[in-house]
């Protein structure tokens, strides 16, 4: 991964990142109390802003929390990070935690400033190779906590998690629990079975991904049927594709599944129709408001 772009945002402050500075204090730092959002930004444009505003407000509500700024309030304050980084590609990480608490007490849940704190960073770029030839996954037991819904920064149990695919040179880890697909690490996972694209439903056990939110949108473009359903274990295995999608990896194909090839281990032609749509969706937004 790139270096973080210089500049951030700090509690109503834009300052170099490496002066930014909280309390020990800070009930994020010490119970990781707070949630977060990662938005993808093309030439200088926030992609899919109010989806991801809106996850966030549904986040903090999830955390007994009210969101600090209004929808405007954030759409300035991230523009505003944007363009001291440079416009361009990149990604904004942006966190709300309930602040800092002079002690420490796991409740009752206090009511002070929260801290509010913005980042970004160049986006990656998906290696040619990925596109095509796909990428390698490995599945693992779904070991999360039980409100996977919301976007908490208690990310331990999905660093770990990830750590199984790097252990094995893969790309991710795809979950299963009680024997069906909830997600990946830090992706959501789509199935392609006989001619339809199937996701798990929205459920406390997942995360409402937005760019799983464009996958939907966009295989209408393309003709492709779109169910929420329930996928077995055994149905994610015999698929004739799956893909993994995340705002910084957008859709890539999975052709290896646990050392095993996934449909015939190449790259799906119904991959490959919804990412070339997707790069025309991109390409129609660009210039226009966030």
């Amino acid at each position: 991964m790139a270096d973080p772009l210089p500049s951030c945002y700090l509690n109503g402050d834009y300052l170099p990142l490496t002066e930014a500075r909280i309390s020990p204090l800070d009930r994020g730092f010490l119970y990781a109390d707070g949630v977060y959002e990662l938005m993808p930004v093309y030439g200088g444009r926030g992609f899919r802003f109010p989806a991801h505003a809106e996850r966030l407000t549904r986040s903090l509500a999830g955390i007994r929390m009210a969101d600090p700024h209004t929808r405007e309030e954030w759409r300035a304050i991230l523009a505003g990070l944007t363009e001291r980084n440079g416009g361009g590609d990149m990604y904004v990480y942006w966190q709300v935690t309930r602040g800092a608490q002079y002690g420490r007490t796991h409740a009752p849940l206090p009511d002070i400033p929260r801290t509010v704190f913005a980042f970004c960073a160049p986006l990656p770029v998906t290696p040619a190779e990925a596109l095509e030839r796909g990428v390698a996954c490995v599945t693992a037991s779904d070991s999360r906590w039980a409100r996977c819904d919301i976007k908490s920064t208690s990310l331990l149990a999905n660093v770990l998690l990830r750590q199984l695919s790097v252990d094995a040179a893969a790309a991710e880890t795809i979950l299963l629990r009680d024997g069906a697909l909830t997600e990946a690490s830090a992706s959501a996972v789509h199935v392609v079975r006989g001619g339809e694209l199937r996701m798990p439903p929205h459920s406390q056990r997942i995360l409402p991904g937005t760019t799983r939110g464009v996958v939907e949108e966009l295989a209408e473009r393309i003709a492709l049927r779109c169910r929420a359903v329930a996928v077995s274990e055994a149905e994610l295995r015999a698929a004739d594709e799956v893909w993994i999608s995340a705002a910084t990896r957008e859709v890539q194909p999975v052709t290896s599944l646990d050392g095993r090839p996934v449909g015939d281990g190449r790259p799906g032609r119904y991959w490959r129709r919804l990412y070339e749509e997707l790069q025309r969706y991109k390409r129609e937004l660009a210039g226009t408001p966030w």
